[in-house]
């Protein structure tokens, strides 16, 4: 797993700064102005520092005082640890703090904008729990990401808290995203419900990216469940509302249903409403529990051993699949899944909080396996085990019957 943040102490910094790394000394001071230089080598080794926007070292304050006495540049020394930035990679430098996070890496699948931290929800699983503050700094941190990050990555993601609370600084975001990164697939998680009001949902599609997909959690077929699990009442009706508003501009979207004890004994029920009600969603994703953020404290309630529901999981891939829907798999090890339901599976966990157990080591499948989050190391499934060759292959190559011939054809 990788640390994306680090700390340091903070010398003549005075807002908070993003600059995108380097490891190897620019020697044209005219093309260090977004630079950070990150090193550990002694001081002697960084030459001259003009032009660049910062110095991030792990070498002591008495070790930079030569520095600090030559150049105004703004400095974090006694950085606990910088082994994981690479050259390319765009960071935050905190004031007062000396707090330096990791917004984007140029060579990660898994890059995604935190917007805002709040939120008109209030899930029972939430990994990113919720604070009301205001927040619209992030976007201006945000919108000198997206110019700073050389090359484009492949995808991209918005996350929260709930984006659409940022209203019009949402539509600045992406704008620049649209100028800095036109060929990106972004994908940005919703829960819907401030596309209920059509103004808003015109205003948002106006402005979006043009390869722009929506994720929005749907967790009951009916109103009480589903409010119960957000926290919020008449947010179905509004998710309801708002994902149909979308279907009629065309703005793809994708269902995610979180599975746990309170959203597992409806599952089929759910996804049979998922085909009824909303047959224009590009994609069912079906995820695993992130035992973090909410979860912790509502583990009681929530906790279920996704060995436990491998029955109405498969009716659930199965009724989707044969209905011609686009339904995965997410945050599953492959161990606790049927074999049917391998080809389903998704490598999806951030590499970042992604890890494998000792029991895994042994496992023919462990390259195609998606493992574990990192905040499942000590509550997990109890059936968590190396899968050996000959299940594997039977698993990945299944005998092709007259039966499964004729349930293709019929699907």
């Amino acid at each position: 797993m990788i640390d994306l943040s680090t700390y340091g102490r903070p010398v003549r910094l005075e807002r908070r700064l993003v600059g995108r790394v380097t490891r190897i000394p620019e020697p044209d001071t005219a093309c260090r102005e977004d630079l950070v230089l990150v090193s550990d080598a002694p001081a002697e080794a960084w030459g001259d520092l003009a032009g660049y926007r910062a110095l991030l070292t792990t070498r002591s304050l008495a070790e930079c005082s030569g520095v600090l006495e030559a150049t105004s540049l703004p400095v974090i020394c006694e950085a606990k640890q910088v082994e994981h930035l690479r050259t390319g990679d765009v960071i935050a430098l905190a004031p007062r703090t000396g707090h330096v996070r990791t917004l984007l890496r140029p060579e990660s699948p898994n890059n995604a904008l935190l917007v805002t931290e709040r939120c008109n929800s209030y899930c029972l699983m939430c990994s990113q729990p919720p604070i009301d503050r205001e927040d619209f700094d992030l976007v201006t941190v945000n919108i000198e990401a997206l110019r700073l990050i050389k090359p484009a990555p492949a995808t991209l993601g918005i996350t929260g808290g709930e984006p659409t609370l940022l209203g019009e600084h949402l539509f600045r975001l992406l704008a620049e995203m649209r100028r800095c990164l036109p060929s990106t697939h972004v994908h940005m998680l919703t829960n819907g419900r401030r596309f209920a009001w059509q103004d808003f949902t015109a205003r948002f599609v106006a402005a979006r990216h043009p390869h722009l997909t929506l994720g929005i959690p749907l967790y009951a077929d009916n109103a009480p469940d589903h409010d119960y699990v957000v926290q919020a009442r008449g947010a179905f009706d509004q998710t309801m509302q708002g994902l149909h508003q979308l279907a009629r501009f065309g703005q793809p979207v994708e269902i995610r249903v979180v599975l746990h004890a309170l959203t597992v004994p409806r599952l089929v029920d759910l996804v049979e409403f998922i085909y009824r009600n909303l047959p224009f969603a590009a994609h069912v994703a079906l995820m695993g529990l992130e035992i973090t953020g909410f979860t912790k404290p509502n583990l009681k309630i929530l906790w279920i051993d996704p060995y436990e529901y491998q029955a109405e999981l498969r009716r659930a891939v199965e009724y989707l699949a044969l209905r011609g829907m686009n339904v995965s798999i997410y945050n599953h090890p492959l161990c606790v899944l049927p074999g049917s339901l391998w080809k389903f599976a998704r490598k999806s966990i951030s590499d970042w909080k992604n890890i494998y157990l000792d029991a895994c080591k042994q496992c023919a499948v462990l390259e195609r396996c998606g493992g574990l989050f990192k905040s499942a190391e000590h509550q997990h499934s109890a059936h968590i085990r190396p899968i050996p060759s000959s299940v594997a292959c039977e698993a990945l190559h299944p005998p092709r019957t007259a039966s499964r011939e004729m349930a293709v054809r019929s699907a």
